[in-house]
């Protein structure tokens, strides 16, 4: 797309959308959301700057390959799910740990880093997608 309105206004919209991906990831195994619906967010948001400013652009931005990070996420996930054989449960049982840190309690869960795996799964399969669909639109 050849706007100056629309390459000036680029960054921003990208900036918004990631970080509103990122909190719809994290608020996911609350309540609605989760790491799918954050990773379309945040595939959308890298569309957008694909289309703003070239293909080569937003791979030099990214600096790993989409699929690359995808497969991350699958070990990610996956990982998540064995976690539960450590204490004789079926396959994605959920475990708590509670890390105190003083006058904070963070939760860590293994739905979290589930989720977290499925959102790289998604950001890094529809980067790909996307990118290989704008190279041959540009060709």
């Amino acid at each position: 797309m050849n706007s100056l309105l629309f390459r000036t206004a680029a960054p921003l919209i990208v900036a918004t959308m990631l970080v509103f991906s990122v909190y719809i990831c994290l608020r996911g195994h609350n309540e609605p959301g989760g790491g799918f619906i954050g990773g379309l967010i945040a595939a959308s948001a890298i569309a957008v700057y694909g289309m703003a400013s070239g293909v080569p652009t937003v791979r030099r931005a990214l600096r790993l390959d989409p699929m690359a990070i995808a497969g991350f996420g699958v070990v990610l996930a996956g990982l998540a799910g064995l976690m539960s054989i450590f204490i004789d449960a079926p396959f994605l049982t959920s475990i708590w740990l509670y890390l105190d840190l003083g006058e904070t309690v963070v939760p860590l869960s293994t739905p979290l880093f589930f989720d977290i795996g499925v959102y790289l799964v998604v950001v890094g399969g529809f980067t790909s997608i996307a990118l290989a669909l704008e190279e041959r639109e540009r060709d």
